[in-house]
């Protein structure tokens, strides 16, 4: 298989888990009171951000993948490497003595949507820089992740984040970048995200954001619009294929990226390819698995919405956007087509719901391959 490298933003993510006889409530203020006691369930204490979730992920799913993430010389950095030296992914960590390691506790509220307590930590100083020509010796494929909490790489007009993209698009390494969330009020929240993306988004082949991200980055009346239009609940289900979806895709596709995966929340996601696309990446699309029977011709004008698939119970929504986008990159390294590389990723999606962390979950390409081919129900 070809290989890939996973870099950016990578933490320790704490989530104390509530007793199952909770009562689902509609804010936070039903529940977390001052001076309330809440007796609790073992806490589940495991790594996130974009290098742990889509990093082991796509290491789960079968791939050749190395894993780039900053952390301190301190006990959380130690956690992060004996999580990942598990998986045996963690002896290309970047340790840098002068940073701390980030975290971020996970408050899952049954009935609301999560709140993150997070310290950015290491991952503030990442840059090209941190990452030696070494570490991409035969690489086919580099995915990015979370620049937008990554403070650094959105300062000076995303100076460096374009200069580490430009530096893999120079050695011939197809690309993928991937966003996340970021704070209104913040330094970030404040950022013109539009500039940046502008400047970098002609170096990337998979533009992989979720919509709500993108759409508050680079259309705010538009996101305003979509929040009156859900009336405060979640703005993915108030979503129109051709008004909003569509238009996003085009958007990105016009600024230069090549594919864009728009992750849609629960409904599922929308994958949109130029007309050029085959071209993407010389190591990475030119050949294929043998026993597949797609070729690169298969990516150009591609245009799909893939729903979710079902499942019993929802545990967790943490990291279902990473693993998704997990199996979408493996799919695509293994040689498969644009359609069955959607079909995967909704389907690792929809699995890592099953349970707390982003991998815990998941299963392997081959056998999420056989539980779609074998009927697997759409929600």
């Amino acid at each position: 298989m070809k290989k890939a490298v996973v870099a950016g933003h990578i933490c320790i993510d704490i989530t104390p888990v509530f007793p199952e006889g909770i009562k689902r409530v509609s804010s936070v203020g039903d529940l977390l009171l001052p001076g309330k006691l809440i007796n609790m369930e073992k806490p589940d204490i495991h790594t996130g951000g974009a290098v742990a979730n889509t990093g082991l992920g796509m290491k789960v799913l079968g791939a050749d993948v190395k894993l780039l993430g900053k952390i301190g010389d301190d006990e959380f950095g130690r956690m992060v490497m004996n999580i990942l030296n598990r998986y045996g992914a963690g002896t290309d960590l970047i340790v840098d003595s002068d940073s701390v390691t980030s975290y971020s506790v996970v408050v899952a509220v049954p009935g609301i949507d999560r709140i993150f307590l997070h310290c950015p930590g290491a991952n503030d100083t990442f840059t090209s820089d941190d990452i030696p020509d070494s570490a991409l010796e035969e690489a086919a494929l580099f995915h990015f992740g979370y620049p937008t909490i990554m403070r650094k790489m959105y300062l000076e007009d995303g100076k460096y984040l374009k200069q580490l993209f430009s530096r893999m698009s120079g050695k011939g390494i197809s690309t993928s970048l991937d966003l996340a969330a970021v704070d209104p009020n913040a330094e970030s929240g404040r950022t013109e995200w539009e500039k940046i993306l502008s400047a970098v988004l002609p170096y990337v082949d998979f533009f992989v954001p979720s919509f709500e991200e993108l759409c508050f980055m680079l259309d705010r009346e538009k996101y305003e619009e979509l929040q009156k239009r859900a009336e405060g609940g979640d703005i993915t289900l108030a979503l129109d294929m051709e008004e909003d979806i569509v238009p996003l895709a085009d958007r990105c596709l016009k600024m230069g990226a090549k594919a864009v995966l728009l992750k849609c929340g629960a409904p599922g996601m929308f994958l949109k390819t130029s007309h050029h696309m085959s071209e993407a990446g010389a190591r990475l699309l030119n050949t294929y698995d043998q026993e597949k029977t797609f070729c690169p011709a298969d990516w150009n004008d591609f245009a799909a919405f893939e729903k979710s698939y079902k499942i019993e119970k929802v545990l967790s929504g943490t990291g279902a956007g990473d693993t998704s986008i997990a199996a979408f990159l493996t799919s695509v390294l293994e040689g498969y087509g644009p359609k069955q590389s959607l079909e995967h990723a909704a389907a690792a999606g929809a699995l890592c719901c099953t349970s707390y962390d982003a991998v815990s979950g998941l299963k392997s390409l081959r056998e999420i391959r056989t539980m779609i081919d074998s009927g697997w129900e759409k929600a």
